[in-house]
C-alpha cells in the first residue's frame, strides 16, 4: 500500500511544531510499521513520536506496510519488514503482532492494542514478556463481555443481540467471541453472529442483521470495523436498532454508545516503547502496559432518534454524554 495513503490524515501530525525539540543525533532510526488497516492507533503513535522529539525524515524513517483489511497478507508483509532491516517493528493488534513475532526472533517488536497478549502467545507474562515482544494491551477481550452487559442495561428487556465479528481476524475475534458468549449465558441473551471478513462484506452483513430478529447490535473490536466506522454507523441507523460500538469515534459519528479504551492513547504509549528500545532497552525487560481507563460514551441524540430512553443508572456511569 502507498505510504501516503496509509497515513492520510495522520502524517500531518509529524510535520506540525513539536511539543519537545528533537534531540540531535547522527543516526536515523528505521521503524517498521505493520497494520491490518489504518486506525486510531496510528494517529496516537504519530502523536507520541512527535512528543518524544522524533521527526520523520530527520531522525527516523518509518517503513509502512498495511494489509488493507486482508489479514492473510500480514505474514508476507511482516517478512518484508524484516528484509528491510528495520531497528524495531511496530505492530497493530493481535494478528499483526503474531505475524511480526513469527517473522523474527531478533528484531524488537512493539505491539499495540492486542486484547490478550498472554493468551495469544505473544508474551510469557505481562510483567515479564520474555523474547523480543513488548508493548501495550487493548483489553478488548474482557471489554467485549462488559460491552454486552452495558448494552443489555441500556436496552432493558432485550433478549436477542446480533453480533458483528470478523473471522479473518481469527485469534483476537475468537477470544472475544468466547468472552461474549460467556456473558450472554449469564445475561440469558441469545446471540446471532453475523460475519464480515473484509470491507466489501460490511454492507451485506449489516443488511443481514435486519432479518435476525435481534433487539440490539454488538460490534466487536476489529481494525476493519474501526476504519469503516462511519459506514457502519450509517448502515446500523437504517436497521433502527440500538448498537454498542468498539471505539468512541463511532459514537462521535452518530452511533449510540461505546465502551472501550482510548486507542489514540494506546498508540501514543506505543511510541514510548519504541523510544525506550531505540535507546537501548530490551523488550524482555519492559513490562506490557494495560490501559488504566475504559470509557463509556453515550449519544443521547441517537437515543432520541431511536425512541430509546437510556436508564439513569447507565447514564450515571458514562464518562461522556453527547447531548442533542
Amino acid at each position: 500500500m502507498d505510504r501516503r495513503a496509509f497515513v492520510a490524515g495522520s502524517v500531518a501530525l509529524l510535520t506540525t511544531p513539536l511539543v519537545a525539540e528533537a534531540q540531535p543525533t547522527s543516526r536515523v532510526f528505521r521503524i517498521g510499521y505493520l497494520a491490518p488497516v489504518e486506525e486510531p492507533l496510528a494517529v496516537g503513535f504519530h502523536r507520541g513520536l512527535r512528543e518524544l522529539g522524533y521527526v520523520e525524515g530527520q531522525n527516523v524513517v518509518i517503513v509502512y506496510r498495511s494489509a488493507d483489511g486482508r489479514f492473510d497478507r500480514l505474514p508476507g508483509l511482516a517478512a518484508e519488514l524484516v528484509r528491510e532491516n528495520v531497528d524495531v517493528i511496530v505492530a497493530e493488534v493481535t494478528q499483526a503482532s503474531l505475524a511480526a513475532k513469527n517473522a523474527t526472533q531478533t528484531i524488537p517488536i512493539v505491539m499495540m492494542g492486542p486484547g490478550d497478549p498472554v493468551g495469544a502467545g505473544l508474551v510469557q507474562s505481562l510483567s515479564r514478556p520474555g523474547g523480543n515482544v513488548t508493548g501495550t494491551s487493548g483489553l478488548s477481550v474482557g471489554v467485549a463481555r462488559k460491552s454486552l452487559q452495558l448494552l443489555t442495561e441500556a436496552v432493558p428487556g432485550v433478549s436477542r443481540v446480533a453480533v458483528l465479528w470478523n473471522p479473518g481476524n481469527a485469534v483476537q475475534q475468537v477470544q472475544m467471541l468466547r468472552e461474549t458468549e460467556v456473558a450472554a449465558r449469564t445475561l440469558r441473551v441469545e446471540l446471532r453472529l453475523v460475519e464480515a471478513r473484509s470491507p466489501d462484506e460490511i454492507d451485506s452483513a449489516l443488511r443481514a442483521m435486519g432479518g435476525q430478529g435481534a433487539g440490539a447490535i454488538l460490534i466487536l473490536p476489529d481494525p476493519v470495523f474501526t476504519t469503516h466506522r462511519a459506514r457502519i454507523v450509517e448502515l446500523v441507523a437504517k436497521t433502527r436498532l440500538p448498537a454498542m460500538y468498539p471505539v468512541r469515534e463511532a459514537v462521535e459519528a452518530g452511533g449510540l454508545m461505546s465502551y472501550a479504551v482510548n486507542y489514540v492513547e494506546v498508540g501514543a504509549r506505543g511510541a514510548y516503547y519504541v523510544d525506550k528500545i531505540l535507546k537501548g532497552a530490551k523488550p524482555a525487560d519492559l513490562p506490557v502496559e494495560e490501559p488504566t481507563k475504559l470509557e463509556l460514551v453515550i449519544n443521547l441524540k441517537t437515543a432520541k432518534a431511536l425512541g430509546l430512553t437510556i436508564p439513569p443508572a447507565v447514564l450515571a456511569r458514562a464518562d461522556e454524554v453527547i447531548h442533542p
